[in-house]
């Protein structure tokens, strides 16, 4: 069987009216103290994909507009929502008054591993993604409602945050579009 790459104008690619008017992912992404430029125009790329209801830029995390945001996030900072707070942990409270189920994505005691966890239709859901070093901040660590932890079974137990972003946006995009 002969598999031909699709040209871009065979994607059915959304315009930037057309994403700002779908219906989103119950999803919202924090990006807690996150230094890559790259990989934060990576992570909107990624939410772009899975139609992503908005990102928060928290603490050092750069803004749009960066060319080096933009080089990765390849115009994805004009269709996902995002906004800045100086404080993850304000922004995490905030969500939880509002109702939202907030998640470290972190190695933690207690937490649960990504493919044991199942989201519920009707609920959204908050992921927060932490420092490329130092991870989550410990105190929104511990205000969140849980922690999510990708399984590895290598050497490192450590993954890029553009790709842990990847992994844990598209297994919750998938559990909650079935």
């Amino acid at each position: 069987m002969e598999h031909r790459k699709l040209k871009n104008s065979e994607l059915e690619r959304k315009s930037t009216e057309e994403f700002k008017a779908a219906e989103k992912t119950p999803i919202i992404v924090i990006l807690d103290n996150v230094r890559s430029l790259n990989n934060i125009g990576s992570i909107f790329r990624t939410a772009d994909a899975f139609l992503i209801e908005k990102i928060w830029l928290c603490g050092i995390t750069a803004t749009p507009p960066h060319k080096d945001i933009q080089k990765t996030a390849l115009g994805a900072t004009e269709t996902v929502d995002w906004e800045y707070a100086k404080e993850a942990l304000e922004v995490v409270k905030n969500l939880q008054e509002a109702g939202i189920k907030t998640f470290a994505v972190e190695q933690a005691e207690k937490a649960v591993f990504l493919d044991a966890f199942t989201p519920q239709k009707g609920e959204k859901y908050a992921l927060i993604f932490g420092n490329e070093v130092k991870g989550v901040q410990q105190k929104v660590v511990s205000q969140s409602d849980g922690v999510l932890e990708i399984p590895q079974l290598g050497s490192k137990h450590s993954l890029n945050i553009a790709v842990s972003a990847g992994v844990v946006l598209w297994d919750l995009f998938s559990k909650l579009t079935k």
